[in-house]
């Protein structure tokens, strides 16, 4: 990245995946960064992770991709299955040769706080990063000079030059910017966690075995699967829709919907449910796209830009495209809005448009029926060397490139 003559003050609220990597991005463009996180120590909750082509570039730009490299695992395929009958639809083939043609990255998949623990390390190892917890922003004041931020665990503030946003999906700042309203529920609920690879037994430990990336379809709900964490742990995903959702009520998306949702799947996914962790159910939430990320001194970026539906995979994808396209810009301009907008037009409308195809893929992951015989007939003659549906997704756009 190129390295700014003028340095400024940037403070990055939000201590996770996309912040992290916004302050290590703009540190590498050679800024100064304080980075402020509300927990009183850094983590990350959750489970695995699936990085496309896209995010390893990004990874690979932020100088981490080898700390990831280290406890991820390079699946070789990516599968379809159906969760009624236990047929393969289709498959894409990860470590081919039309693979490593089209795409410079490797597709890898790891564990959340394996990412987060890469992304943090190298943080607290560049002198141009500070890192404070405990600190919740309540207040965001701007005048043409910089952003004063006020802080519950304290009377004092901090001053900065510019600020960004990354505090996620229920963004304080966002919330006082655009004053858009709540999230948007799905009515659609996962249970996810990791257990040790050896738990899984008959034909679910051959599945593990083989570190593809297993993707159970069923109506209205589907099963994840895949090993993290160097093959030692394999991460498992259940998600439905509840018919019970109620937005003033949490007692829906329950245990006892999980078991009736899956109850008629193949006995591969039956034998797997057993296994899901059943400690948090997370319901999912996404937004609609907006045009507006800048306001002033402070940018959006992340969930807090453009949460999205985790159908396609690209959460965390698009907050580590989010930090590169941003360090690049602040290292280019010394303006931060002159960076803030270049990097938002970068970005925005490749953001709105994985978003909103996050939801139609979700649609046709959960079809019924007829709706789900003729998915799986039209999937089933695409053969693994097939990227071009998901090509674009995984390729992010160049620097250099002007917005549409």
């Amino acid at each position: 990245m190129p390295v700014t003559s003028s340095p400024l003050h940037i403070a990055v609220v939000g201590g996770g995946i996309g912040g992290l990597a916004a302050a290590l991005a703009t540190a590498r463009a050679g800024h100064r960064v304080t980075l402020v996180e509300r927990a009183t120590r850094f983590g990350e909750i959750g489970a695995g992770l699936q990085l496309a082509p896209n995010a390893s570039l990004a990874l690979d730009e932020l100088g981490v991709l080898a700390a990831v490299r280290h406890a991820a695992v390079a699946p070789p395929r990516l599968v379809m299955m159906d969760a009624l009958t236990g047929h393969e639809v289709t498959a894409l083939d990860l470590r081919g040769a039309a693979y490593s043609d089209r795409f410079a990255h490797p597709y890898l998949v790891t564990h959340r706080t394996d990412l987060h623990t890469a992304l943090l390390t190298a943080c607290q190892e560049h002198p141009g990063v500070t890192l404070r917890t405990g600190h919740t922003v309540t207040e965001a004041e701007q005048n043409g000079f910089g952003v004063h931020l006020t802080f519950a665990e304290s009377h004092a503030k901090l001053s900065a030059d510019a600020v960004v946003a990354a505090d996620g999906l229920h963004s304080r700042l966002r919330q006082s910017l655009v004053n858009d309203g709540e999230p948007v529920c799905s009515r659609y609920v996962a249970f996810r966690g990791a257990l040790p690879t050896g738990r899984m037994t008959g034909p679910m430990s051959r599945h593990a075995a083989s570190e593809a990336v297993m993707v159970w379809a069923g109506p209205r709900m589907h099963l994840v699967q895949y090993p993290v964490r160097r093959g030692e742990l394999y991460n498992q995903v259940a998600v439905f829709e509840s018919d019970h959702y109620s937005p003033v009520s949490d007692d829906w998306g329950t245990e006892a919907e999980l078991e009736e949702r899956f109850a008629g799947t193949c006995q591969a996914v039956r034998d797997a449910l057993p296994l899901i962790s059943r400690d948090r159910r997370w319901p999912l939430y996404d937004r609609a796209p907006i045009d507006t990320w800048v306001h002033g001194r402070i940018v959006l970026l992340g969930d807090a830009a453009h949460p999205m539906l985790q159908y396609l995979a690209q959460g965390a994808c698009q907050a580590l495209e989010d930090a590169v396209a941003l360090g690049q810009a602040l290292g280019r301009c010394s303006d931060p809005a002159e960076a803030f907008a270049a990097y938002a037009d970068r970005r925005r409308e490749r953001a709105a448009l994985i978003q909103t195809n996050a939801r139609r893929f979700g649609e046709i992951c959960h079809l019924e029926g007829m709706g789900a015989t003729l998915r799986n007939m039209l999937l089933s003659a695409r053969g693994p060397e097939a990227f071009d549906d998901i090509s674009w997704v995984w390729t992010p756009t160049p620097a250099s490139a002007p917005a549409r």
